[in-house]
């Protein structure tokens, strides 16, 4: 069974700071076991999405992940780096 969760990206590219804002299906069992590392690796994959979609230059970087509003995980994206 699958349970959305809201993630928002801040991310920056060719010289300028964005947001990238959607839902994303997670398996329920996976997040209840660890939310956080599950929203990561979910986030990490999106991410990697999003930098092929628009091009993303040499200076692309991650600012700011964010899941359910208010739960900070750009650490665990930035540092781990989560391999699926």
């Amino acid at each position: 069974m699958n349970i959305n969760i809201n993630i928002k990206v801040y991310l920056h590219s060719k010289g300028t700071k964005f947001l990238q804002s959607g839902n994303l299906q997670i398996l329920s069992s996976d997040f209840k076991k660890d939310p956080d590392w599950t929203a990561a690796i979910a986030a990490y994959e999106w991410i990697q999405q999003i930098k092929i979609n628009f091009a993303a230059s040499e200076d692309f970087r991650i600012d700011q992940v964010i899941y359910n509003e208010d739960i900070d995980i750009t650490e665990l994206v930035k540092n781990d780096k989560p391999i699926v």
